[in-house]
């Protein structure tokens, strides 16, 4: 859940921001991409900080090298942060990470089932993930392909 209240905070400063003056983030759809990306950062950076191990154990069994897997991930998600910021690469970053999202997922649905905890805490239920994951596929989607050109460029 605190990842999607960095997200939050993150989208109203840039907005905040936007409305001091610099122009560029006084668009929602730039505010949202640059909140997703500090998002991905704080993510991406989790994967190699203490809740690495938690991370790893969150990988199902089935998947080979949870080690590589959880570092693959962070990597593809602190690289999807910095492609949303650029314009040219902002819709196949966001293509990208969506497609990151679903293929984590078992990941969450596994940790949850298993009773796996990240930093001593419970994942967050599936009914409320579940969402989330839309959530963010859909902001993903919206803040760079529904954009308009001049939305593009950060």
């Amino acid at each position: 859940m605190i990842v999607f209240v960095v997200m939050l905070v993150s989208i109203a400063a840039a907005r905040g921001i936007g409305a001091l003056g610099w122009d560029v983030l006084a668009d929602w759809q730039v505010a949202t991409r640059v909140g997703l990306a500090v998002m991905f950062v704080f993510t991406g950076l989790a994967h190699f900080g203490r809740t690495r191990t938690d991370l790893i154990r969150m990988v199902p069994p089935w998947m080979p090298r949870p080690a590589l897997v959880v570092a693959l991930t962070g990597f593809a998600e602190l690289a999807g942060a910095v492609g949303l910021l650029v314009p040219p690469l902002a819709r196949p970053t966001a293509v990208a990470l969506i497609a990151l999202l679903v293929a984590m997922f078992p990941a969450n649905v596994h940790a949850t089932r298993a009773g796996r905890t990240l930093a001593g805490r419970p994942p967050t239920p599936l009914a409320l993930r579940l969402p989330l994951q839309a959530l963010w596929v859909g902001l993903l989607w919206w803040s760079t392909w529904m954009a308009r050109g001049e939305d593009l460029i950060f």
